[in-house]
């Protein structure tokens, strides 16, 4: 029964930047790792980057360096802030658990589109 709902895609050209948040609700948010996952057409669903209840971050290596997941336990949101975007991170952009991804909890994701 944990839903979460995804906003912030849109449209950047290269190098530019985009803020993803993520509402999360029926769960216990404070005590689960978090994750944001992306996936483009035809390819799998990959972990960009999760964050654990003790506020630990880590990073695909692609996203390391350039992006930055926080969570708000008070919101119960999640972010990711994606800076010095390329055309590669074109994608649809999903958060879940960041561990053991309830798979019947996949939201509709936020369209990230980077071209230039």
């Amino acid at each position: 029964q944990v839903q979460f709902v995804e906003s912030g895609g849109g449209l950047a050209r290269p190098g530019e930047s985009l803020k993803l948040s993520c509402l999360a609700s029926g769960t216990t948010f404070r005590l689960v790792t978090l994750g944001w996952y992306r996936q483009a057409p035809g390819k799998q669903r990959e972990l960009v980057a999760s964050i654990t209840s003790g506020d630990v971050a880590n990073y695909a290596n692609f996203a390391r360096g350039r992006f930055t997941i926080s969570r708000d336990n008070v919101k119960n949101m999640v972010h990711l802030q994606m800076n010095t975007l390329k055309p590669e991170d074109t994608a649809v952009y999903y958060c879940n658990y960041g561990v053991r991804a309830a798979e019947n909890s996949w939201g509709q994701g936020t369209q990230v589109t980077v071209s230039s």
